[in-house]
């Protein structure tokens, strides 16, 4: 027997309609990528989002056409994205931070027909111009007086763009399995893979990341994403804000501390959400000048496990509580939040510090567990590591073009329908995970694993870090050992002594690493993660004194 419900497609059209409907006059506010701030309200944003649907169509663009976004979090950025997705077309959004080679791989893998871009990305979209195979129009996302000059390629103004059209058009009344969007894996090994998210798994995905226990966020809110809307939807914030009417507050370009705190303080911000780089510069700001938050209750971190030093400056110096998320581009991409449980509340105040350090339990809708190289399950004991499966409506399947198959059906999961995250993870009584390494990071040094993760996070909180990478390096008897890789803040000189007697006695000892070396810089990935990869090639030929010594 069927329930005897109305049918209504979970489609991402209904969102925007929703604010527009219920939170007209509620505001979206941009620091422009030409300076100035911008305001606008949702009412406005349906409006143009709806040009923009039906100057996609008169350039040809159909249900299912890709249509790729080179922007930074702006209200145009916020139009071009629900008016792409209403109409059926795939939003595909595109990470700048990639090179140049790989956004050219990128755009012409998704076959996309028209580039959306910031005029910050104008040299990048001259340079991959005569390599795009499928790109007929490019907008550049300005007025008319602000087109870059090109000798290359015609860059129409998104305003010359969108203008004249209707404020009308046709959203929606498609399967809410359509694909909605595209995004792409940062491939740092092999080739980026490109991750569609459906309708219903975006409008799934919004709902479950703004609980009460996530995000929970309302129309009294005002909502700082500083992470970027290339970066998995802005985890999903970019849906959050409309679907539940807050005031939405977007940096444009500039991500420095200074204007992230200018913009916290003046337009109220109480929740906002960011890589633990992003709030490092802003803390050192804050510190320099000796400035409170006024506002701010909430701050979401993710991308790389929070490091203490900024936990615990967030909840103890300024008053404001920080989640610690988890996820992943599969997983559209929340998989779980480090809110506490009433048994953690009942504890001391650093066993609750040790408690939100954790990854957390996962989101409804994510159903998560820990097996060994043979797929048995591990305990869930806190203890056991294990290689980390999750499954749910608003995980892939599988990749674009079936990338990395692993069947006859093109899915890219475990035979039991899991999806191998690539993590090493704990997960305890409670359900509370905590991710001790990526499996191609954790350092295996006679026979047992080391997690690269804590000890970078207890690194990070010593006097003079700036920032702070784990890798093994080889050694004669015990396999791997770890290499403790430390940039200084400007002006700072911390020794080797200095920071092997901080992490000493926090950590076992035969986790303590081997050597510590001073960079200048520690690479970084796309996403604002450290780039492993990068630091084991520029150490491959490293030799530990430990190392010497066992010869």
């Amino acid at each position: 027997m069927l329930g005897l419900m109305q049918d209504w497609p979970l489609t991402v059209d209904r969102i925007l309609d929703h604010a527009k409907i219920n939170f007209p006059r509620r505001e979206a506010v941009t620091r422009s990528v030409e300076g100035p701030i911008s305001r606008t309200t949702y009412g406005t944003v349906w409006r143009r989002a709806k040009q923009v649907t039906n100057a996609l169509i008169e350039r040809g663009i159909r249900p299912g056409d890709r249509v790729a976004t080179l922007a930074w979090n702006t209200e145009r950025h916020l139009e071009a994205w629900f008016g792409t997705m209403g109409m059926g077309a795939v939003l595909h959004t595109v990470n700048p931070r990639l090179f140049p080679e790989q956004i050219a791989w990128i755009i012409n893998h998704a076959e996309d027909q028209v580039l959306f871009f910031d005029t910050t990305f104008a040299p990048i979209v001259d340079k991959i111009a005569p390599h795009l195979k499928t790109v007929k129009t490019f907008v550049a996302m300005t007025d008319r007086d602000h087109v870059p000059k090109s000798e290359v390629t015609h860059f129409v103004a998104y305003e010359d763009f969108i203008h004249g059209h209707a404020q009308e058009a046709t959203w929606g009344g498609f399967d809410e399995n359509t694909a909605a969007g595209l995004c792409y894996t940062s491939g740092t090994t092999g080739e980026p893979k490109g991750v569609l998210y459906s309708h219903r798994s975006n409008v799934l995905h919004a709902m479950a990341a703004n609980q009460a226990d996530v995000f929970g966020c309302g129309a009294s809110d005002v909502v700082l994403p500083v992470v970027p809307m290339f970066h998995a939807n802005a985890w999903a914030i970019a849906f959050v804000a409309p679907m539940c009417g807050s005031k939405l507050v977007m940096p444009g370009a500039k991500l420095d501390g200074a204007s992230i705190y200018e913009l916290l303080e003046t337009e109220k911000v109480t929740f906002t959400a960011a890589v633990p780089t992003v709030w490092l510069m802003l803390l050192n700001h804050m510190r320099e000048h000796n400035l409170k938050l006024s506002t701010l209750k909430r701050v979401a971190i993710g991308g790389s496990a929070v490091p203490e030093a900024v936990l615990r400056a967030f909840e103890e110096d300024y008053g404001v509580e920080v989640i610690h998320a988890w996820g992943m581009t599969e997983m559209s991409p929340i998989g779980s939040i480090g809110k506490l449980l009433p048994e953690h509340h009942a504890m001391d105040h650093e066993s609750r510090i040790r408690a939100k350090l954790k990854q957390g339990r996962a989101l409804f809708t994510v159903d998560m567990k820990i097996v060994d190289d043979e797929g048995a399950p591990k305990p869930h004991d806190g203890k056991a590591f294990g290689r980390l499966l999750v499954r749910g409506p608003a995980v892939a399947r599988a990749y674009f073009k079936n990338a990395g198959a692993r069947n006859d059906k093109g899915e890219c999961l475990e035979p039991d329908g899991f999806f191998d995250t690539g993590d090493v993870a704990t997960i305890d009584e409670l359900g509370v995970m905590q991710i001790t390494d990526r499996a191609k990071d954790v350092i295996k040094s006679g026979g047992e694993w080391i997690s690269s993760i804590d000890i970078e996070n207890i690194a990070v909180g010593a006097e003079g870090v700036a920032n702070a990478a784990v890798i093994g390096v080889a050694h004669p008897k015990w396999d791997e050992r770890p290499l403790l890789i430390v940039e200084p803040k400007p002006g700072a000189e911390p020794t080797r002594e200095q920071l092997l007697a901080f992490i000493d006695g926090k950590i076992a000892k035969w986790w303590m690493p081997d050597d510590v070396v001073l960079v200048e810089k520690i690479p970084l990935g796309a996403t604002g993660k450290i780039n492993k990869l990068a630091l084991r090639e520029m150490f491959k030929d490293y030799k530990l004194p430990s190392a010497q010594a066992a010869e």
